[in-house]
């Protein structure tokens, strides 16, 4: 054998070696703490590996114990996070607000693109050997976002991205897990925190939603208001894959859909992150940038899943309560129906 060939061989032969070591090993070893730095995270590959190996071995709707006999929280936490401008940009291009957002004047970031900052960090979570559900079949039930600080500060400088388990609860559909994401400004002060509902439902039960989770959630029998704002948009064949990229929904289930969905069958659904990014943006549209200007609650409530491609309405309107807990209602829901995809409603 040549000098050439043996090169080559020896070539062949280290190049898995090598990406084991940088896709695999590399990986393993970051996640030894719960401290990370932006620069050096696991990476995807090693991530969807895990990720398919407890899908694989846990069944959804069951709440398995960890291995750990003391109560072992699950939380990690990024540092030296920087916002980058192209990933502003590819959400905002995504989510409804347009690709020149972030260059318009007096507005502030999205309130949904923190969470898209946290989609590798939430899939090392749902992949952590404590976390106690399975991480395939997760239904976004609830979210509740809160923003103590203009979302504009995490762009004067590093900040801090945590992710963490608060609660699981098990309920007759399956079980109930609570997810806290937060972001924290270069100066310590926390700017923005978004608490995320999943259902893991048992295969036997239909997807159950839960119960609203505050009195003031709007019903579908309700008067409709005097001031109400109806807005109809064009939910595109493309909304699955577009957000996969910018979202980042890691279920199995929606990839192995996609290429179903691009050849015209409606077994694709819209992301709950891509529903209530849109609807917030458009509220921003009518209602001026003043409605969502820090510091504001957001609560949504997800119901029937929104198949793609077709269309959808979005109303919102302004209560006429003079309760301090509540100042704009919105709804998604069927042109024409009162099929509701999704209510929420925005308070200070």
């Amino acid at each position: 054998m040549g000098h050439a060939q043996i090169c080559v061989v020896a070539a062949i032969t280290a190049c898995p070696a090598y990406l084991v070591y940088v896709y695999i090993y590399s990986s393993h070893k970051l996640l030894k703490t719960k401290v990370l730095n932006n620069d050096r995270l696991p990476s995807f590959v090693y991530l969807y590996m895990k990720y398919l190996a407890k899908a694989l071995t846990r069944r959804t709707g069951y709440l398995y114990t960890v291995t750990n006999t003391k109560k072992c929280e699950v939380v990690y936490t990024v540092l030296n996070c920087r916002l980058e401008t192209l990933l502003l940009r590819r959400f905002c291009s995504a989510a409804g607000y347009g690709w020149d957002y972030p260059d318009s004047e007096y507005r502030d970031i999205p309130l949904c693109f923190p969470e898209f900052l946290c989609r590798r960090l939430l899939l090392i979570l749902l992949t952590d050997e404590n976390f106690r559900l399975s991480p395939a079949g997760l239904v976004r039930v609830h979210q509740s976002i809160k923003t103590l600080e203009p979302v504009d500060e995490l762009k004067k400088g590093p900040f801090v991205l945590l992710v963490r388990v608060l609660e699981y609860r098990q309920i007759d559909a399956g079980v109930e897990v609570d997810i806290c994401l937060s972001a924290t400004s270069r100066s310590g002060c926390p700017v923005w925190e978004s608490v995320l509902t999943f259902l893991s439902k048992k295969k036997l039960l239909k997807a159950v939603r839960s119960p609203p989770k505050d009195e003031n959630e709007s019903q579908p029998d309700e008067p409709v208001p005097e001031n109400m704002k109806l807005v109809e948009l064009r939910v595109p064949r493309t909304t699955g894959l577009r957000c996969v990229w910018s979202f980042s929904d890691y279920s199995l289930c929606r990839l192995l859909s996609l290429p179903v969905g691009l050849f015209g069958c409606r077994l694709q659904t819209a992301p709950s992150l891509w529903m209530l990014s849109v609807s917030l943006a458009e509220i921003e549209k009518h209602k001026g940038v003043g409605v969502i200007t820090a510091p504001v609650n957001v609560t949504a409530q997800f119901k029937e899943p929104l198949l793609v491609p077709g269309k959808v309405a979005i109303k919102f309107w302004e209560t006429t309560s003079q309760s301090p807990a509540q100042s704009l209602r919105f709804r998604m829901q069927q042109p024409g129906s009162n099929i509701s995809h999704m209510t929420g409603w925005i308070s200070r």
